[in-house]
């Protein structure tokens, strides 16, 4: 199932991705941002299980910001 997160206090807008039933996430795409960098984000993390995305990424910062591209995906893929 194909879903879209509008982002909170990063550059990229919006991520969409496609989540299955069995939590697996594949295309994930962001809107906006540092392109070379989110799209190396988006091939690590194709067919990666949600809960091990969050795992891996929630909780990183970018800057002076409390959160980055890589953490906004971690709630994007757990709150779908």
């Amino acid at each position: 199932m194909n879903h879209e997160y509008k982002t909170k206090g990063i550059c990229a807008k919006k991520i969409t991705f496609d989540k299955a039933d069995d939590g697996t996430v594949t295309n994930v795409h962001f809107e906006g941002g540092c392109n070379g960098n989110l799209k190396a984000i988006s091939k690590l993390v194709d067919g990666m299980k949600a809960e091990d995305i969050a795992a891996t990424l929630s909780g990183n910062t970018c800057g002076f910001k409390s959160t980055s591209c890589a953490d906004q995906l971690a709630k994007a893929v757990t709150s779908c």
